[in-house]
Formats: structure tokens, sequence, C-alpha cells
């Protein structure tokens, strides 16, 4: 099993200033780390992240979302293509960081709501868009994971089987990022929709139920690690923790108050509970 850590925990753009974080997070033991991929006018920056993420060891992945700007799902044609067009952009970036996924709630705009569940021309234009997307990534070697995000925060895709089922229709090769925060409220079994839905899981984001350190909160890790090696999952298993150090991004994850005392304690923790619940599922 590889283990990893999404860097949100700490920013939204990776830069030579956060190389002694990389080091840190290599010498606790992680073996990838997911790399916010928001601006992209650099390619050339990504190439160069990921050749020296590579030579410390981590293997960078890619993770994403989407404005009201850039809707693929939207009913404005202008903001579909600008959406389409940024989501070009990522993959290229992406690309250039040698990542083999991309990952996020690629499929509509986070926090943006229309007061109703998805309409089926809403699925069928963003399951076209990322059809698109799917095939301007494939030469690169990367897949695409999309995240089924929670009632909160979106309303196109909330449940795995939802999600798993919108990915098949995007391409075959197209899969779903499974995200233990985002199931702890949506999904009635997660073993159930893991065992269902198991041959398009393409990445596990471990995240609690409040965002802070996994195991130290209600979601029910036994049922999910246990459904995951019973199903077979090979991928890696990433941490997703949000905390207060980026006010635009704890404005967006609605973290008001601290819930941990360190991050590197937090990554510490992450990665032993982790492994023991793997090895004992």
């Amino acid at each position: 099993m590889r283990y990893g850590m999404n860097l949100l925990l700490w920013t939204t753009d990776v830069t030579d200033a956060h190389w002694p974080l990389l080091e840190r997070l290599k010498a606790i033991g992680y073996d990838l780390v997911e790399v916010p991929v928001f601006e992209t006018g650099d390619v050339a920056a990504y190439a160069r992240l990921g050749a020296r993420l590579r030579g410390l060891g981590l293997a960078p992945h890619a993770v994403t979302a989407l404005g009201a700007e850039a809707n693929i799902a939207s009913d404005d044609a202008t903001i579909r293509a600008s959406g389409e067009a940024r989501l070009r952009a990522i993959v290229d970036c992406a690309a250039a960081l040698g990542a083999p996924t991309l990952s996020g709630p690629i499929h509509s705009a986070l926090g943006v709501f229309t007061g109703q569940g998805p309409r089926a021309d809403e699925i069928a234009r963003s399951t076209e868009i990322l059809g698109r997307i799917a095939a301007h990534a494939r030469p690169a070697g990367m897949r695409l994971a999309i995240e089924p995000l929670n009632r909160f925060e979106c309303y196109l895709l909330n449940d795995l089987a939802s999600a798993a089922a919108f990915a098949e229709a995007v391409a075959p090769d197209a899969g779903v990022l499974y995200d233990t925060f985002h199931a702890h409220i949506e999904e009635k079994d997660v073993a159930a929709a893991i065992a269902a839905n198991a041959d398009r899981i393409a990445l596990v984001h471990v995240s609690e139920n409040d965002r802070s350190t996994p195991g130290r909160g209600q979601v029910r890790w036994r049922e999910n690690f246990t459904a995951l090696k019973a199903a077979g999952y090979d991928g890696p298993l990433i941490v997703e923790a949000f905390g207060l150090a980026l006010p635009a991004l704890s404005a967006a994850t609605r973290i008001w108050r601290r819930m941990f005392d360190d991050e590197f304690a937090l990554a510490e923790e992450s990665l032993a509970f982790m492994k023991q619940q793997w090895e004992v599922a």
C-alpha cells in the first residue's frame, strides 16, 4: 500500500518555499503527495516540481476544483466553455507534474446550488465535457478521479454509486475518488457502497468527520478499511485534512476552529493510523 498527504493542509500553490515541508513529509514516511493545481500559468514550473518531488522519493498526484465561473454543468455555454478550457490547462499542468491522476469535484462548481437536485441535462453536459477532458489527459497516462461531495458542498454528485455511474459514462478509464468524510455523511452502508463500486475507485481520501486527524472522530474506519481491502483496492490512501492556515480555504471547507495541535503531528499520527488500520483490516 502507498500512503500520501494532500498538501491543501498547508497551501493551494506549492513553491520552493514549501520544500522543507516536503522533505519532512518524506522523512515521516509518506510515499506521495497530492499537489493542488489551481494556478495554470507556468507549466514548466510544474515539470520542475514533479522532477524534484520524484528525486526526493515522493510521487506527485494532482487535485483541483472548479469555481462558479468555470462550472461545466452550467446552463450558460460561455461558462461551460470557460470551464472546459480551464480543465484542459489544469490537465496540461498535471501532465507536466507527472501525475497519474487528476482528482477532485471536477464535475461541477464547488458551493453552487440551484435549489433542486441534478437535472439530466446538467449531468449530460458535465459528462460530455469530462469525456473530452479524459481524452485530453489519456496520452499523458493520466486518469480522472471524479469526487462526489456531500449535499452541503454540491448537488450534482453526492454518493459513490452516482459518481461511479457518472464516471462510467464519462470514459472507460475514468475513476472515482472515494472520500471517507463525504461518505460518512451520504452513505447508509459504506462497506456495501465500496463493494458495489470498487472497480471505479481510483483514489481514496482518508478524512475524518471533522476534517482533522483521522482516527480521532466518528468515521467508521474499520468498515472502510476492511471493505477496501476485501475489494482488492490497491491504489493510494491519501490523508485529506483542513486547518486554519489558509483563510480562503478554511472558509470554503467551513473550518471555523482549530481541531488539532500541529500539522506535522497530524501527518505523523495519520500515517501510523492508516498503516495500522490497513494491516488489521
